[in-house]
């Protein structure tokens, strides 16, 4: 997301279509759709791709279809990614506190959350991602954010994606690499015609 504008760019690679949308946080701190944008998804068979070059051709059209469509040449952008490969679970961990008096800081909570990446898996596969559902401080249950609290023992519930590490499913971000660097060398082309244009593309995959 770019901080400044507060603008946000997703794309969804799906075995039938491949989605790209562009959006902006109003000042009620909403997403407003800016712009959205569909090809038909070539190279990918329930989830996986098969095809980079195919998949990599989906996504340069529909990104630069959204970008036009918007007139917004976003820099940064949430990929889902979905399939056979990829496994969501519900999971708890804790960390016990030594000073039971002093209030919790960001650093704790981020210490724990850290921890859920380390948890054992399955051979083979990874975790793609952690996403904090809420906090128990003690036995105070449902706390959304546990910083400022005191208390001995700080628990997590959390949402834990992982996928599969093995050659198929390296090749969406083969994909993203591939359009990342097709955009860094059109964007060349650009500034040369209009030196006020700036950015980079960076992917961040979510399953």
């Amino acid at each position: 997301m770019n901080k400044k504008e507060q603008y946000v760019a997703a794309i969804d690679i799906g075995t039938t279509k491949i989605v790209a949308i562009v959006g902006k946080k109003n000042e009620n701190g909403k997403i407003e759709i800016l712009g959205l944008s569909k090809a038909l998804s070539k190279g990918v068979k329930r989830g996986v791709v098969l095809n980079i070059e195919e998949t990599v051709n989906a996504i340069q059209t529909t990104v630069e279809d959204v970008q036009r469509r918007s007139g917004i040449l976003f820099s940064e952008v949430f990929v889902g990614i979905a399939g056979q490969h990829i496994k969501s679970m519900k999971n708890r961990g804790y960390i016990m506190r030594e000073a039971y008096d002093d209030e919790i800081k960001k650093e704790e909570v981020f210490k724990l959350i850290e921890d859920m990446h380390k948890i054992h898996i399955d051979i083979g596969e990874e975790i793609i991602h952690v996403i904090p559902q809420n906090f128990i401080v003690d036995n105070e249950t449902g706390v959304k954010s546990p910083i400022g609290m005191c208390g001995r023992r700080l628990e997590a519930d959390v949402r834990q994606t992982s996928g599969g590490k093995l050659p198929y499913c390296d090749r969406t971000g083969r994909c993203c690499e591939k359009h990342r660097k097709m955009y860094q060398e059109s964007k060349s082309d650009r500034e040369r015609h209009d030196p006020g244009t700036t950015g980079i593309f960076r992917c961040r995959a979510y399953g």
